[in-house]
């Protein structure tokens, strides 16, 4: 389990994320002992065989930058014909989801501690996501850090990649100049196909990260698009240089 922290820790210059020294509770450290085994998956770089992570074939959602895995367990609960690959590098939100993935007893939820970009590259294999949400990454709002920002388009490029045909991808933002960003970017990417607003975004719970924006008076931007049929995705010609977390 560590190794995949110290990974996840160096490496490339430009990551989307800090590994910040939050604090692990006694619970959380118990549930990284106890549950990884049961629900991590371990980086290696090769492609990874989801029917045989899962024990079956079935529609797989990546989320990446799960938090504390509130938004992740919900859906798991709520939709066990699907599974979940979650990817986060906090150990306490990964202890979080251990905990209640176990006490819960869940068979369709896999965790990831790494890169979100390393594993995007090296760990899915093309054409086999059903659907991939990122909801409020970090913003990086300072002008300097914007190069921080985990939608890029050699990142997009990558991820459309990864979706099947008319495989979805979901984004929000409270942070209105990103969202504005966001939209720029994946217009960008000939292979995924903006949805109209009248096609709601999957039903959700807020995380915590969006009910300090509402209390804030933040506005929620969510981008749906799908993976064009028909229109091959393409790998970027050059990795891309950030890695995902949330907010």
């Amino acid at each position: 389990m560590q190794e995949s922290f110290d990974k996840a820790a160096g490496g490339r210059a430009v990551r989307s994320y800090v590994i910040r020294a939050g604090r692990t509770t006694a619970a959380q450290q118990r549930a990284l002992a106890r549950w990884w085994p049961r629900y991590g998956v371990p980086f290696e770089p090769r492609p990874l065989d989801l029917a045989a992570v899962f024990g079956r074939r079935a529609p797989v959602t990546l989320e990446i930058g799960f938090g504390n895995g509130e938004h992740l367990l919900a859906r798991a609960l709520a939709e066990p014909e699907r599974d979940f690959l979650g990817v986060e590098v906090h150990p306490p939100g990964i202890g979080h989801l251990l905990m209640q993935s176990a006490a819960a007893e869940l068979s369709n939820v896999r965790i990831m501690a790494h890169d979100a970009v390393e594993v995007l590259r090296c760990r899915i294999a093309p054409d086999s996501l059903d659907e991939v949400q990122i909801l409020f990454p970090d913003p990086w709002p300072k002008k300097r850090h914007h190069k921080r920002r985990l939608v890029q388009p050699a990142f997009v490029e990558l991820l459309s990649t990864r979706l099947c045909p008319q495989g979805r991808l979901h984004v929000a933002t409270d942070w209105a100049p990103y969202a504005q960003h966001m939209r720029a970017v994946l217009s960008g990417c000939a292979a995924l196909l903006p949805l109209p607003p009248a096609v709601a975004p999957l039903a959700r719970v807020a995380t915590r990260f969006e009910r300090r924006g509402e209390r804030l008076g933040h506005r929620v931007e969510e981008l749906l698009l799908v993976r064009r049929p028909g229109v091959p995705a393409s790998a970027p010609a050059s990795a891309p240089a950030s890695a995902p977390t949330s907010q």
